[in-house]
């Protein structure tokens, strides 16, 4: 159910804010940036930590290609209430998706693009295999599929979900290597709707859904792009690489890598920015499996 809608501006490609309540009452902070007879849209996953408003850039990005995009602040995190980083189920945050994904497929009068960074990433990946959602392409960028966490740290996790799955403790993201530009990483430390709290609850799901993405990698049937980089301090590039060699037989799944650029592709210093959006562009462009050539 959509309540308490409060638009900033009405004007095409300016950023409009409205609400949205899950059917457990957990509302969820609504960010679209329309466009006026788009030839489609766009609906972005943020990652662990952040909030959809960091996406503004990219969000313009897309409106200059002709799609229109909605993002959300992820229960827990931005503007969405609740204890930061804390999940009441462990599927919390794919059940939120397929409530955000029907009701802006609902908007648009067509299934969108699903665009997801990170944790996103996962998020959106989980939810497509489980066939929660079917958008009409993916685009996956640096997404958790396996953690730099020890195996004794994933074991300590998968124990405290059972025996304090609320409790909130420091997510130990390697900021200074979000991006090679200090203006990005600045920014980010500066943002008070950024947090650094992840509970034992959502940290085992990271950690199991990555793992379970990767062993169902051959149910991928959508267009996919996955987003690879190569240095990247916060989530582990193998689990990028491992997925994409298991997912290669499906023929839906192409893979770029950026062999020295940092976690934030999208946010990278340039070239490298450039370079991640002119693959993202060419992918659009040239994509065709079956129900995506109308959105190329």
């Amino acid at each position: 159910m959509r309540f308490d809608v409060q638009k900033d501006r009405a004007e095409a490609g300016q950023q409009q804010e409205s609400w949205l309540s899950t059917p457990d009452g957990q509302p969820l902070r609504l960010h679209d940036w329309p466009l006026p007879q788009a030839r489609g849209g766009v609906l972005i996953v943020h990652g662990l930590g952040e909030h959809a408003g960091r996406y503004d850039r990219l969000a313009r990005w897309f409106n200059a290609q002709g799609h229109a995009v909605r993002s959300y602040d992820q229960r827990g995190h931005g503007e969405s209430p609740g204890p930061r980083g804390v999940l009441r189920h462990p599927d919390d945050l794919l059940a939120d998706l397929a409530v955000v994904y029907a009701d802006y497929a609902r908007t648009l009068g067509s299934a969108p693009l699903l665009l997801g960074h990170s944790m996103g990433g996962l998020v959106a990946l989980r939810a497509v295999l489980d066939e929660r959602i079917t958008p009409k392409a993916l685009v996956l960028s640096s997404p958790a599929l396996r953690s730099h966490a020890s195996p004794a740290l994933r074991r300590l996790a998968a124990t405290l979900a059972r025996l304090a799955p609320n409790l909130r403790l420091r997510n130990g993201l390697d900021l200074e290597r979000l991006s090679h530009d200090p203006r990005v990483v600045a920014a980010y430390r500066a943002d008070a709707l950024c947090h650094d709290r992840v509970s034992p609850r959502l940290a085992d799901f990271i950690f199991r859904a990555g793992a379970s993405c990767i062993a169902d990698a051959g149910r991928l049937d959508l267009p996919t792009l996955l987003l690879v980089a190569g240095d990247d301090a916060l989530v582990d590039a193998s689990g990028s690489r491992d997925f994409s060699t298991a997912a290669s037989r499906t023929k839906c799944l192409t893979t770029r890598y950026f062999a020295a650029l940092y976690h934030e592709l999208f946010n990278e210093a340039e070239p490298g920015r450039g370079q991640v959006l002119q693959q993202l562009e060419d992918w659009l462009g040239r994509v065709s499996c079956p129900g995506f050539a109308d959105m190329a």
